[in-house]
């Protein structure tokens, strides 16, 4: 049942395998190495892709039963971000498609975007003004892409951009698997005036196609904590850190049992400005003593 998940879906995190197949983390584990021995599937940043490097595209209806928990965490987060009255850029994207239903609740706010899915979630918020780009529509996840999104995105200019995407890296920023998709946001990105990406886990450290977000232009990544197993995940939060993102995390991975969410945990990670030296972790706790904060920082670098 493993292979077949993950070859429905491209890409499928343990936590998602382990509650489908009814077991545990370390089963589901011990079972992904016996198959990434054979060579059907590689194990990526706690969960498994299809084999040969950059991961495939999933559609719509696969990505939306992915990391519903962390999804859904993050959106309620990332809605902390956005003041009444302001002008927002919404890409496309199931995780921003939950952070839309949330928006509805923000009075005065403007929306502009290219997917459907966001604006058939804010399409009753009475309160919320949605905008959406012209352009041609993309099925496997019901976006606007191509040369008429692009244009008419030409002379905009709003205070924030949220995206989502398939892969993060410090090295190169956010990627994904779409040609046309990428052109679109490379498009939202130049309207905005600060860039929050919003992303679970499972796509730190995966990279894709095609670069969407450079990682310098990237303002604050909006993500779940890694299982305390995922030390390559945690090392790429603190190499995006290191390079000035500034990291909200949320509380998802500590749901309990039986899928009943956790409150979030609001925890920003800032980065150094960029040219300002002494950055990395240092300050993550604030005001907090000096012990406290090293801590924090060392519990980060052991994931």
């Amino acid at each position: 049942m493993i292979l077949e998940m993950v070859r429905a879906n491209g890409a499928v995190s343990l936590r998602e395998l382990a509650r489908v197949v009814q077991t545990s983390e370390v089963t589901v584990r011990r079972d992904v190495r016996a198959l990434e021995a054979e060579g059907l599937l590689d194990r990526r940043h706690g969960g498994a892709v299809l084999p040969g490097g950059f991961t495939r595209e999933s559609g719509f209806p696969q990505k939306s039963h992915l990391a519903t928990a962390e999804k859904t965490a993050i959106a309620d987060l990332a809605a902390g971000l956005v003041e009444e009255g302001e002008a927002i850029v919404v890409g496309a994207g199931t995780t921003t498609q939950e952070l839309a239903r949330r928006l509805a609740r923000v009075p005065g706010l403007t929306v502009v975007t290219n997917s459907l899915l966001v604006a058939q979630a804010l399409a009753h918020a009475n309160r919320v003004e949605v905008v959406m780009t012209g352009g041609t529509l993309r099925g496997s996840n019901y976006a606007l892409v191509g040369s008429g999104a692009e244009q008419s995105l030409q002379g905009l200019r709003v205070s924030k951009a949220f995206l989502s995407g398939s892969g993060l890296t410090a090295e190169r920023g956010l990627s994904t698997s779409n040609m046309l998709s990428a052109s679109v946001d490379r498009a939202l990105v130049q309207a905005a005036a600060e860039v929050v990406v919003l992303a679970d886990h499972t796509k730190l450290g995966t990279d894709t196609m095609f670069q969407t977000v450079p990682t310098d232009l990237i303002t604050r990544l909006v993500t779940d904590e890694p299982p305390a197993h995922d030390d390559r995940a945690a090392t790429e939060l603190q190499a995006l850190a290191d390079q000035g993102v500034q990291i909200a995390v949320s509380g998802a991975n500590g749901a309990p049992p039986g899928g009943e969410q956790a409150p979030a945990r609001r925890a920003s990670l800032p980065g150094p400005r960029r040219g300002v030296p002494g950055g990395g972790l240092r300050g993550v706790l604030g005001d907090q003593p000096a012990g406290a904060e090293r801590g924090r920082v060392a519990d980060l670098r052991r994931r």
